[in-house]
């Protein structure tokens, strides 16, 4: 297990699919259910951010509200970070459940020297499937204070490495690591993607 958290985010408001998607099931488990256990063989320390925690009691995880609550992952962020007691922590949504652990490690390998590791994709970033250090928490607050709520924010305040997933060589597909559940639609096409790795051999969630 790497010295660092695991940290996922379950406070959105799932304003597209209608109902909470972190319960909604995927495969054998709920959706956060099986992110949770994707991490827990990386991380001894799993943490949860969600203001429903009496929803999630049975996930063995640590259940930590926002500090500072309607303002989108950064809440998130900010909650995580001040939960942990790691310098480094990996923070994931709770709606991308096809998770790889070796891509996991190799964004943790990055981190030495650096506060954020944030995949990219041509001009796209990942910051939910990010490693960030808890030096970023005041560069975080200060957004949160100044009204700048989106989730990278706060990287020209810190020292980021970007790491261009299209570059790596031999990295698993990135389309799949990279794929979140927002609408009823998506998780159709989810549940296809598990069925038709289910019938290739694949590893499940």
């Amino acid at each position: 297990m790497y010295e660092a958290a695991g940290i996922v985010l379950a406070g959105g408001k799932s304003t597209r699919m209608g109902t909470n998607k972190a319960l909604l099931p995927l495969g054998k488990e709920s959706m956060l259910a099986t992110v949770v256990a994707a991490l827990r063989p990386l991380f001894s320390d799993i943490i949860v951010v969600t203001n429903t925690p009496e929803l999630y009691r049975d996930l063995k995880a640590r259940l930590v509200p926002d500090v500072i609550p309607g303002r989108g992952p950064l809440s998130g962020f900010h909650a995580g970070l001040l939960a942990s007691t790691y310098r480094y922590n990996f923070i994931v949504a709770c709606d991308m459940p096809f998770l790889q652990p070796s891509f996991i490690m190799y964004l943790l390998e990055q981190a030495p020297g650096y506060d954020v590791v944030v995949p990219r994709r041509g001009e796209y970033l990942q910051p939910l499937h990010a490693v960030y250090s808890r030096h970023c928490l005041k560069a975080i607050e200060d957004c949160l204070i100044e009204g700048k709520y989106k989730a990278f924010a706060f990287y020209p305040r810190v020292k980021v490495r970007y790491v261009d997933v299209d570059r790596l060589v031999g990295s698993n597909d990135p389309e799949k690591i990279f794929f979140n559940i927002n609408t009823p639609d998506d998780l159709a096409r989810a549940r296809r993607m598990l069925r038709d790795s289910t019938t290739s051999g694949e590893v499940q969630p």
